[in-house]
């Protein structure tokens, strides 16, 4: 093999390709650099549903009214729950037996569809596999909505 002949190899090649990836990712992050945020600010607050200080109506987990009395409702990776009317608990929605993520609210417990433990509303565990409560997670009313904190 001469001096002027190019050997590529597996590993090469490889690094090549990685290499064009960096680079095109370099360049991606470099065409946006200075450009102005265009996208719209993430769920406003409706007219006529004036938030508490501190608070937008844009961050609510639910309303009062959809969360019925003896049951709950799951948003995202919280579960809210009204054991008992006015009184709101949010739990985390991760099962603590295998970190599912908890599937329903109903006929007083919330229920994993993975290996079928069940929690009271309070987060206590009703029925195992699970032998460890889920976590809780700070949630208050505002207005007509629950938010976290």
């Amino acid at each position: 093999m001469t001096n002027d002949e190019s050997v590529f190899t597996r590993r090469t090649v490889v690094a090549a390709g990685a290499g064009t990836v960096v680079a095109a990712a370099a360049l991606t992050a470099c065409a946006t650099y200075g450009k102005e945020n265009t996208a719209p600010a993430p769920n406003p607050a409706p007219a006529g549903n004036p938030a508490a200080p501190g608070q937008t109506a844009g961050n609510a987990l639910a309303k009062t009214a959809d969360i019925p009395v003896g049951g709950g409702v799951i948003v995202g990776d919280t579960v809210v729950t009204q054991p008992t009317a006015g009184t709101f608990v949010g739990l985390s929605a991760t099962c603590t037996h295998a970190g599912c993520t908890v599937a329903s609210v109903s006929n007083g417990t919330i229920n994993c569809p993975c290996h079928g433990s069940k929690y009271k509303l309070d987060g206590s565990v009703s029925n195992g596999p699970a032998t460890r409560a889920l976590a809780a997670k700070t949630v208050r009313v505002v207005g007509d909505s629950v938010v976290p904190g």
